[in-house]
């Protein structure tokens, strides 16, 4: 695959455009959309920009974080606090994923998204009001390991960092969490699942390969 240099302002309304493409050409009441990487690649920053270059095209959007969706601390920490094999399949709570966010986004459903299950923080439901995307609004998910769980995602991105840069831009606190990463790379092949893949290793000048 070629890459070329891109701005993320302009990745960001590429993919808005093929999100309104692959709307209008399928009939697509609410379209999916998910931003994949770790979290040293900012996924949430691409997510809110693509948000923003869709609401400027007439969308709706609800941003949604998997951060708000992790496990409570006793089955994340159950086999230890760094513990990189439940941090890639026991972190976070697909299950609540599937029934909470995609359930009510398929042909027939309500539209109503929870956007938040569980604060971290306090380890406690988060109690949030369900949202409502009208027909014709955008989904985006981002966070990490998506892609290796079958999530309906019409259009999916891929930011990946090279193991040098992922460990680089790790915070050292975080830095058991690599092996996850491996093991993603070896199981899933994000970038070669992923509708648009974009090489992000150094945050200001980021590549990609085009649309699919």
């Amino acid at each position: 695959m070629r890459f070329e240099a891109i701005t993320w302002e302009r990745l960001a309304g590429a993919i808005a455009d093929k999100a309104v493409e692959v709307k209008a050409e399928d009939g697509i009441s609410r379209l999916r959309i998910g931003i994949d990487g770790a979290p040293a690649a900012q996924t949430g920053e691409l997510a809110g920009q693509i948000g923003e270059a869709l609401r400027v095209r007439g969308r709706s959007v609800l941003v949604v974080g998997t951060e708000g969706f992790l496990r409570p601390a006793s089955l994340r920490f159950e086999y230890g606090r760094e513990d990189p094999e439940t941090y890639y399949s026991g972190w976070y709570d697909t299950g609540a994923l599937w029934r909470e966010v995609f359930g009510s986004l398929e042909a027939g459903g309500s539209g109503r998204v929870l956007p938040d299950l569980w604060d971290p923080v306090s380890d406690r439901a988060t109690r949030s009001a369900h949202v409502e995307l009208p027909p014709g609004g955008v989904l985006l998910l981002h966070g990490p390991f998506l892609l290796g769980h079958w999530f309906p995602f019409d259009l999916s991105v891929h930011l990946r960092l090279s193991t040098a840069a992922l460990r680089r831009r790790t915070q050292e606190s975080e830095r058991w969490t690599l092996p996850a990463f491996e093991r993603y790379e070896d199981e899933v092949g994000p970038g070669d699942v992923a509708d648009v893949l974009v090489r992000a290793d150094d945050p200001r000048h980021p590549a990609w390969g085009g649309l699919r």
